[in-house]
């Protein structure tokens, strides 16, 4: 019994997520192989032999890997499938774009956003927005799983000994091309990967109080701003900033929400926090029902007030 790890990469380097899934695939038992398609990526490749708990590490080189368009990429999964009894991938927008055409072509049920391992065939997935947390089996030959990178911690990126093999790339699908891509560069820290996170909600009231507020609180704990939907909503925060069921999930070391009620899509995406800091006027506000540390306040006071103190 073999496990394949789908990496995400971005052709010179591993990307944080693809070492919570290496754990999650360890935990399915047998060894763990990591697949790395891309272009010119024999540096990726290499990071990813190094991994710890990854003995092998297939590399498929190939121009219209570059950009992880899921057709040619889903296409070099199944090229080796037949070798693994597991699949896995990251709970990511690239791995939920890639997994379900995996699971479809092999004609099998995906396991999507696994948190927990209890054995080869059974695991846990969180339901109704985290509410309910679900204990599924598969009774499926072969495992598609797309695994949520806050359950598990994450391999260690160096101590491995894994070899690394070139197989050959399958040919272009030719059913999609990349156009461009439009990437806003900052000097904080990757929403996802943040160790902190400052999140604002709808009560900062606009775009302008947002950034005034939160920036300069960001900026002295060099975290990363996140907003809950209902700012996203309002205008006052970009889309890629929102945390939630239907944005991003996260869970940092420490997590501050400002002016955020709570509602059960916002708590979906962070209450898996190490420490949760909520500060909020309203003494109901579902938020503190999560929270290790609680302040009742008005946000425009007290976050000045502890951004001057830091």
């Amino acid at each position: 019994m073999t496990s394949l790890v789908v990496a995400e990469h971005d052709n010179a380097s591993i990307k944080s997520a693809t070492l919570n899934t290496v754990t999650a695939a360890s935990q399915c038992g047998g060894e763990v192989h990591v697949l790395v398609a891309g272009h010119r990526a024999g540096e990726a490749a290499s990071q990813a032999a190094q991994i710890a708990g990854v003995s092998k590490v297939i590399h498929a080189d190939g121009e219209h890997f570059a950009h992880g368009l899921a057709e040619n990429v889903a296409a070099q999964v199944l090229a080796i499938a037949d070798s693994y009894s597991h699949i896995l991938f990251p709970a990511t927008a690239s791995g939920k774009n890639i997994a379900p055409r995996v699971a479809a072509k092999l004609d099998v049920g995906q396991l999507s956003d696994v948190t927990k391992v209890h054995s080869q065939d059974t695991f846990e997935r969180p339901i109704y927005a985290g509410n309910a947390i679900a204990t599924v089996q598969s009774l499926d030959g072969k495992k598609v799983i797309t695994a949520r990178t806050t359950g598990f911690d994450a391999a260690a990126a160096s101590g491995g000994t894994g070899s690394v093999e070139v197989t050959p790339a399958v040919a272009d699908a030719g059913k999609s091309k990349f156009e461009r891509n439009e990437i806003a560069k900052s000097d904080r820290p990757e929403l996802t990967a943040a160790k902190i996170v400052v999140s604002g909600g709808r009560a900062l009231g606009s775009s302008e109080k947002f950034q005034e507020v939160m920036k300069p609180l960001a900026d002295k704990l060099g975290a990363a701003i996140g907003a809950s939907r209902a700012a996203v909503d309002a205008g006052y925060a970009p889309n890629d900033l929102q945390v939630g069921q239907t944005g991003k999930i996260v869970a940092p070391q420490l997590y501050i929400a400002a002016g955020i009620s709570g509602a059960i899509q916002h708590l979906a995406g962070m209450k898996d926090s190490k420490v949760i800091v909520a500060i909020n006027k309203d003494p109901e506000a579902p938020i503190f029902s999560v929270a290790d540390y609680g302040l009742e306040a008005d946000l425009f006071t007290c976050i000045p007030e502890l951004t001057n103190a830091l």
